[in-house]
């Protein structure tokens, strides 16, 4: 008899991830590929050219059976992606707000993906919670806010101002909205909340995530200077509380996403404290203006306010998403979204922050991460440099259309973004004017050069040119002025 023992059965290596030594390769590959991004943005159509439903058409309807090697995939970025994107990170880019993904901020963000650290609790990421606490609190002292408020990230303005306004709406507790909701109960009455015509989509859309109804937004007309009237907003609310209504909050905006003008938060901050009503301030993308004394007048009465959203990812140069809600309510955040199942108790829950407590999110991502990276490598005078060269770009251009015959301003240029179109001698139909400024859009914006945007300043058609992408130099500026003249024939 054979003392050989059997030969072990053959066990097929346990699945995994791939090794990292793959992924350090291709990491340096793609890092490389990033480089080269960066370097050359302008050689894309900032806008893509795709038409509806044929980037679609270049992916598989299935995911593939079979593993793909990592070369393939990264090919496919060139040859599948890029032509479906566009560019926000190009220098180029006037439409809406600008969007960059700084260097800092690239960085930070591949650690938050190596990381991927999710928010539920203290515990769950001590480095998470408290390094958002850390980063806010730098925002907020060098922004000149009170001390004091509590902060928190979130992803969007959108989610800042519904959380802001479902603490307003907690304010009263007796309305018991929290455990009954509102619906099928004659006793709560219609809540009203008030904002500028000038004011974001998102206050109606909060309104009709909170059940308060789109229709109890109350939206009021501007001045000259596209600015909330307060006497509008007196008599509206007077209106109200005589039909029985309920009104909770007023939406005050500094840097208005049309004309970035600025309402009378010190005024409307009066009346809220008169009336008692919540004070939310929309400064998602003029926020970090605040940053600069020069232009710390624009928000005269933001410490009586009772909630602040600025966007980080807007003109702080925080890839996206990296928004910074500010409360001097923060029991009231809590009471409206705190919710701890047995899963969730900790030891140190009543010593410890965890800011899933104060929002309807659950699990978090590591945003503050990328935040202290933009804040560390360019410091305050750094961000300051930049936002004043942005504001002065933008006063420069407005120079220009000033100086043209034909062309003309339509709004004061009080940050980073002009306001203007062009009025052929003799036309003077607005539905005539209107057709003509979008054909120059629409010339411009197919050139793939330079990518602007417009909007509505009340029945008039308006182009609109916003500076705030960290790569911008005059040349682009200059660049997207001799487009728009071109254009105009």
């Amino acid at each position: 008899m054979s003392n050989t023992s059997p030969a072990a059965p053959l066990v097929p290596p346990e699945p995994g991830d791939l090794p990292p030594e793959v992924f350090e390769a291709h990491a340096t590959a793609l890092a490389r590929w990033v480089a080269d991004y960066l370097r050359n943005t302008e050689r894309y159509p900032v806008l893509s050219t795709l038409a509806p439903g044929e980037f679609r058409q270049r992916i598989p309807d299935a995911a593939p059976e079979a593993p793909e090697p990592l070369e393939a995939i990264l090919a496919d970025l060139d040859r599948v992606v890029m032509p479906g994107v566009t560019h926000w990170n190009h220098p180029a880019f006037f439409a809406y707000f600008a969007n960059t993904a700084s260097v800092p901020g690239i960085l930070g963000e591949l650690v938050i993906a190596a990381l991927n650290q999710v928010g539920i609790l203290w515990r769950t990421s001590p480095a998470l919670s408290e390094l958002e606490t850390a980063t806010t609190g730098w925002l907020g002292r060098a922004m000149g806010l009170p001390e004091g408020w509590f902060a928190m990230l979130t992803d969007t303005a959108s989610v800042s101002t519904l959380q802001a306004l479902a603490a307003a709406r907690e304010r009263d507790p007796s309305l018991g909205i929290r455990h009954e909701g509102m619906g099928g109960r004659p006793e709560v009455p219609r809540m009203r909340i008030y904002c500028s015509e000038h004011a974001h989509s998102s206050v109606d859309k909060a309104a009709i995530t909170l059940g308060i109804g789109a229709a109890n937004v109350v939206r009021l007309p501007g001045d000259d200077a596209y600015r909330m009237r307060v006497d509008a907003l007196e008599a509206a609310i007077a209106a109200d509380r005589a039909r029985g209504y309920r009104p909770i909050a007023v939406v005050a905006t500094v840097g208005t996403t049309s004309t970035t003008s600025v309402d009378p938060v010190d005024r409307i901050a009066a009346v809220c404290a008169r009336e008692g009503l919540w004070l939310h301030v929309d400064a998602a993308y003029a926020g970090v203006l605040a940053l600069v004394p020069e232009h710390r007048h624009h928000f005269a009465g933001l410490e009586h306010a009772d909630s602040l959203v600025v966007n980080a990812h807007k003109w702080l140069f925080t890839p996206m998403d990296c928004s910074v809600l500010w409360t001097r309510h923060p029991q009231l955040l809590k009471r409206a979204f705190s919710l701890t199942p047995a899963y969730l108790e900790t030891a140190e829950q009543d010593v410890a922050l965890s800011q899933s407590d104060y929002s309807f999110q659950l699990g978090r991502r590591f945003r503050a991460l990328k935040l202290w990276f933009v804040l560390r490598a360019f410091g305050l005078e750094g961000l300051r440099e930049r936002l004043r060269h942005h504001c002065a770009l933008a006063r420069r251009f407005a120079g220009w259309v000033e100086a043209e015959p034909g062309w003309r301003m339509l709004a004061p240029v009080p940050m980073s973004v002009a306001c203007f179109r062009h009025e052929p001698a003799g036309m003077t139909d607005e539905a005539a004017l209107a057709a003509h400024n979008a054909r120059i859009l629409d010339r411009v914006n197919a050139s793939g050069q330079v990518f602007l945007s417009h909007t509505k300043l009340g029945t008039r058609y308006v182009l609109r040119l916003a500076v705030g992408n960290v790569r911008t130099r005059e040349a682009h500026v200059a660049l997207a002025w001799r487009l728009l003249r071109e254009a105009a024939g």
